[in-house]
């Protein structure tokens, strides 16, 4: 297991603010990865206080983007790898997170075919699940530096 200390999730991911959706990835191991978003009043999906619910699938999906360009990065790639939400299975939502609030996410892989990633993805405040889906992710070879 690779914990990870302080950092910036952007160097990781091919997403640029306003539409950075993750703050840390603190967690990446085999098959599990965590990351960490602070919802400030100032995102452009934050709505009547909260995150809106399409926010938290996108989340998720940096998550995942941040996990593949910190691995890349242990390579030496400098770029992150762009990859796409392929599905989404199962979308629930409990709540959506209020303004002022730290999201954790943690995303599993439970499965892999060629550049498909088969991933299970749970968003909680503190120890409360708001959000859980399954998802694909489509994994390109296509890079795009960052800015």
């Amino acid at each position: 297991m690779t914990k990870i200390q302080e950092n910036d999730a952007r160097q990781w991911l091919p997403q640029q603010p306003p539409f950075v959706m993750i703050d840390r990835l603190t967690e990446v191991t085999d098959v599990h990865t965590q990351s960490q978003f602070f919802v400030a009043a100032d995102n452009i999906f934050v709505s009547d206080g909260r995150l809106v619910a399409e926010a938290l699938i996108e989340t998720m999906a940096q998550t995942c983007a941040a996990r593949l360009g910190y691995l890349n990065s242990l390579d030496g790639m400098t770029e992150p790898t762009i990859g796409y939400i392929g599905a989404v299975k199962g979308y629930n939502i409990m709540r959506c997170p209020r303004v002022g609030e730290t999201v954790t996410v943690d995303v599993d892989i439970t499965g892999q075919v060629f550049n498909m990633f088969l991933t299970q993805a749970t968003a909680r405040v503190g120890e409360e699940v708001v959000a859980s889906a399954e998802m694909k992710i489509a994994v390109t070879q296509d890079t795009i530096k960052p800015q």
